[in-house]
């Protein structure tokens, strides 16, 4: 049997909901999208789930379930898919954590969980936050690295850390930053929430006078003059996805997360020039590398974030001009990949409506097309044409079991 190839593209945040001042339209049909609608037109198309319906995902696990893994059996917390994203190799003790750059009053009251995101930077102030050092807990190093505009990782390292500790970050604007907490009354993580609370004090200390910062505040930016922890997790034991699939797989994105998630999984990681992971990427060069990757793999995964920044800053022009920039990309992929022969799907991760800025529980649109799959006429890609689509509704952990039997590499179940 020929080595059919199979290209999944992930459109981070695409699902939104019709608004009312935009002629009950959502972005994605308001958006021109030739090349999407040209996909669905010759494909299956129907509506998933990324959990179950009504579930608000978010990003770390929804992206579990579409590459194939059961965020119920394999999800340790955000933070550690972010490190593992962001080249840091943790070790079986580590406790990681996805950070916000953000900005806080003079009573720690959250104005702002990403500081206006910052567009440039972020490496000058994560340089001082680097060198902090917990002086309360003894035996604890950590490592602070930046990733993508306001986020980055924290890892914490030593003997007698844990993972049950709450949040710093509020996770809405208006509240006051969070005290670190255990959760389960144990001395690992009492030792662990001291030590976060210790870092996090201290990063206000060496943000809020920072020189960058003075600049931002004297340009009417936010200052980022504190940093908020979330997702506390340990590294997660993932079956290869050449187990799981029989597949060779690639990943190309510009976003810790899902580079994490693929190298937890091993998976090849494609660095891409340009691919950036922010509201500008360069979607040229993203789909020169999928080309690419499809002549030595037969599985490659490309995630694309813009329309959900769109979506979180309820920017609908800009949810609208990101969809229609991630139409380029998907043309240039059904151009090149031989459609007669190989399988192109389209889908999200969790639908981000602008009219909401959060990500919700809204079903997202699905599109598989390739050789012998059953054509939908569906004209334009949206969520409600989708909804009304060949393929029905699926759930997350339901998409590798299609396109694997598409593809002809399935295990039979029973005998």
């Amino acid at each position: 049997m020929a080595d059919k190839r199979a290209v999944l593209i992930v459109v981070d945040g695409m699902g939104d909901r019709p608004l009312i001042d935009h002629d009950y339209k959502t972005p994605l049909e308001y958006a021109n999208t030739p090349n999407m609608d040209r996909l669905a037109k010759g494909g299956l198309v129907g509506l998933l789930d990324p959990i179950s319906p009504g579930v608000r995902p978010g990003s770390d696990v929804a992206n579990l379930a579409l590459f194939g893994y059961d965020p119920a059996k394999y999800y340790t917390g955000r933070g550690p898919l972010e490190a593992l994203g962001a080249g840091i190799d943790l070790g079986p003790n580590d406790i990681a954590f996805r950070v916000n750059f953000a900005t806080v009053d003079d009573d720690f009251r959250v104005e702002d969980r990403r500081a206006g995101r910052i567009r440039k930077g972020a490496s000058k102030l994560a340089k001082s936050v680097s060198e902090i050092k917990v002086e309360s807990v003894p035996g604890i190093r950590t490592i602070f690295k930046p990733t993508v505009d306001h986020r980055a990782v924290l890892v914490l390292r030593g003997e007698k850390l844990s993972k049950n500790v709450t949040d710093t970050d509020p996770l809405e604007e208006g509240l006051k930053l969070v005290i670190s907490r255990a959760t389960d009354g144990s001395e690992e993580a009492k030792r662990t929430s001291a030590a976060v609370n210790e870092f996090v004090k201290r990063s206000h200390e060496a943000l809020r006078e920072h020189p960058l910062n003075q600049e931002r505040a004297n340009d009417g930016e936010k200052p980022a003059n504190i940093i908020l922890t979330r997702g506390a997790g340990t590294r997660p034991s993932l079956p290869s996805f050449k187990s799981m699939f029989d597949l060779r797989g690639a990943c190309i994105s510009g976003t810790a997360l899902v580079k994490g998630i693929a190298s937890a999984a091993s998976i090849d990681v494609i660095d891409v020039r340009g691919a950036t992971g922010s509201i500008k990427t360069d979607y040229e060069a993203k789909a020169k590398a999928v080309i690419e990757g499809a002549k030595d793999k037969n599985f490659v995964v490309v995630h694309v974030k813009a329309p959900d920044i769109a979506g979180h800053d309820a920017d609908f022009k800009g949810k609208v001009r990101a969809l229609e920039e991630v139409d380029t990309l998907v043309g240039h992929v059904i151009d090149e990949v031989d459609i007669g022969a190989n399988y192109v799907a389209l889908t999200s991760d969790h639908a981000t409506p602008v009219g909401y800025g959060f990500h919700t529980g809204d079903p997202v649109p699905v599109v598989i097309g390739g050789p012998d799959v059953p054509a939908s006429r569906v004209l334009k890609l949206s969520e409600a044409s989708a909804s009304r689509g060949n393929l029905g509704r699926i759930r997350g952990l339901d998409l590798m079991p299609i396109l694997t039997d598409l593809m002809g590499r399935s295990r039979l179940y029973g005998s």
